[in-house]
């Protein structure tokens, strides 16, 4: 826990800073994933399950290991029915969407990924009655036209298809389904060692028979490059982007959390160019430029906005 003076943590001191710092990260890990799972050459849905198997084995080994250490209890049931809901449809999305980014372009497939905030804007009022900075999310939209002319001025030989953009809208909707469904059960008092140590095995329900579905006999013969890939990903989306997600949720509103990560087919195009040797028109140039300015304009001005979490959130996130 960072502390600042007074011996008072970042989360106390400015918990929208620190919400907005674990999405940054987040946002950055998640940016590597499209490009690495086409790099790997393999069938996406079969990535996809054992990236799930890889944080399944990873979270229970941070349980078990916080349990030697200081006797933190097994999630209990109705922990593992809050995340349930939540774990299906992120296994789900996640075995959707190895697999169209497999079948579309890594810009097409991120630009319609990108459109969660249109949807989770009225979502956050309705369910969790949030109101949006909106000054905060004019910035936003610098960042969303950035990356439009980023995604839709790339070079005219693509490798975009129908059946991959429309696998990529049903991602979209089981995403913003994950968001909402996991929002709310940490709001009812998850934490996030036991909500990750519960999404992965359950995850596994939804995204295993997808891949058995798709792959067949394949899903047990990945190459050497798949299983680096598997690795990597663990660590990176397994682990580190989606811990961060989830401690997020409970600083900043989902609404916010979808308008910073508007930022993510930019950079995922970036990584796509150092990864895969993509290249990008100066038009695309000007448009990741756009992205990173709304996004730093986005994150600096909603520190200023007076919505804070309450004192008995703040001091559930702490003793966790």
């Amino acid at each position: 826990m960072v502390n600042l003076g007074g011996g008072a943590s970042l989360i106390e001191r400015r918990p929208r800073l620190a919400g907005s710092i674990a999405m940054l990260v987040a946002i950055l890990s998640f940016s590597i994933s499209s490009p690495l799972i086409k790099w790997s050459g393999e069938t996406g849905s079969v990535i996809a399950f054992w990236r799930m198997v890889g944080a399944f084995i990873a979270w229970w080994t941070i349980m078990l290991v916080g349990r030697a250490r200081t006797q933190r209890p097994f999630p209990t049931r109705r922990t593992w029915m809050l995340v349930l809901p939540a774990a299906l449809f992120f296994g789900a999305n996640i075995a959707t969407f190895f697999t169209a980014i497999t079948k579309t372009s890594i810009a097409n497939a991120e630009f319609i990924g990108a459109m969660s905030p249109l949807l989770l804007l009225p979502a956050g009022a309705v369910f969790f009655h949030e109101h949006p900075n909106w000054k905060a999310l004019r910035w936003g939209a610098v960042s969303i036209v950035g990356m439009t002319l980023v995604l839709f001025f790339g070079p005219a030989n693509g490798t975009a298809t129908t059946e991959g953009n429309l696998l990529m809208v049903l991602v979209l909707v089981f995403w913003v389904a994950y968001l909402l469904l996991s929002k709310r059960a940490r709001q009812r008092g998850v934490g996030t060692i036991e909500f990750m140590v519960c999404l992965a095995p359950l995850g596994l329900l939804t995204a295993g028979p997808i891949a058995g579905a798709i792959a067949g006999d394949e899903i047990f013969g990945l190459s050497a490059r798949g299983w680096v890939v598997v690795v990597l990903l663990t660590v990176l989306t397994g682990v580190v982007a989606h811990a961060l997600l989830v401690f997020a949720q409970k600083l900043i509103p989902i609404a916010t959390i979808g308008v910073m990560q508007s930022a993510q087919p930019a950079l995922a195009v970036l990584w796509g160019i150092i990864i895969l040797g993509e290249t990008v028109s100066s038009t695309q140039v000007v448009g990741m430029v756009l992205v990173v300015v709304g996004l730093g304009l986005f994150t600096w001005s909603s520190q200023r906005a007076p919505e804070l979490p309450s004192a008995d959130a703040v001091e559930g996130i702490i003793t966790q």
